[in-house]
């Protein structure tokens, strides 16, 4: 029963010719090609996977269209995070267009890709984070620790806007470093906000080429202590996840990270806590 009930809260698509995922440098040439959903589809049937969130990849509204129209044509995509402007005045009225789709979940802006580690605090873009949540959407944070202040001082702002924290906030991992204080301390705030969740993915990445279960478990059981499993999702960052390792290899070390969670909270982390927090129906 809890294999059956997995979601994955955090993949990707992308269809290169599209011309707008502008990081995709030289760095990522192993998944610089195009990755569509017939490419996931037998991993997770292999992993008993029911569905999945599929989130942004390039900061345009083109892309978000062309996400909708993958989840319109593939039953298995549950929920759709897409992009928009959060500076332009007219963005209400775009999130209301969007949301004319029953998939259409949320908005990601790239705040790890922004210089500015308080951009998200402007009071435009608050106004449009209201609109956000006015709307029942979501936002997904792709964050690191620098922004974790910041984004503390955002949802008190806006106690009405869901948020998931993507990857942990990435806590700095490589070669088996300790996350630190700082991630920790910002961490334990977010958990005390309770319209804030964590997702549990991407850290394959943070930790780099040797990681483990073992690398990744400091990380892991403080977020589980903090926010809970009911407020914990799993998800791979599929097919990002590729530079790192395999999907095989991630869902074997996140059962060893889960093994101590008892058979309900494990069905809450591998696919409850995100069909709560998506709003996903048995679509």
């Amino acid at each position: 029963m809890e294999q059956t009930a997995r979601m994955d809260a955090h993949q990707h698509f992308w269809q290169i010719a599209r011309g707008d995922y502008h990081w995709m440098n030289d760095d990522v040439a192993a998944i610089r090609h195009d990755i569509l959903p017939p490419d996931l589809v037998p991993v997770l049937r292999r992993h008993a996977i029911a569905g999945t969130i599929v989130v942004q990849a390039a900061a345009t509204l083109a892309e978000t269209e062309f996400l909708l129209q993958l989840a319109q044509d593939n039953a298995f995509i549950k929920g759709v995070v897409g992009w928009v402007d959060l500076r332009d005045p007219a963005t209400p009225d775009t999130l209301n267009r969007l949301a004319g789709s029953a998939v259409f979940k949320g908005v990601r802006p790239m705040l790890q890709d922004i210089a500015d580690t308080r951009w998200i605090a402007q009071p435009e873009v608050i106004a449009n984070l209201q609109a956000l949540a006015d709307a029942g959407l979501r936002l997904d944070a792709l964050v690191t620790p620098r922004h974790l202040a910041v984004l503390a001082e955002v949802a008190a702002q806006v106690p009405s806007l869901p948020i998931v924290i993507d990857h942990c906030a990435k806590p700095v991992i490589a070669d088996s470093a300790d996350p630190g204080e700082d991630w920790r301390q910002g961490m334990t705030r977010l958990a005390g906000l309770p319209q804030v969740m964590c997702k549990v993915s991407g850290l394959a990445n943070e930790a780099g080429r040797g990681w483990s279960a073992e690398s990744l478990r400091p990380v892991v059981d403080h977020v589980l202590a903090t926010f809970g499993p009911e407020r914990v999702m799993w998800g791979s960052d599929w097919p990002v996840l590729n530079l790192a390792g395999d999907y095989d290899a991630w869902v074997a070390a996140s059962d060893q990270l889960f093994l101590g969670l008892s058979a309900p909270e494990r069905a809450a982390v591998y696919g409850g806590t995100a069909r709560a927090f998506y709003g996903i129906t048995s679509r």
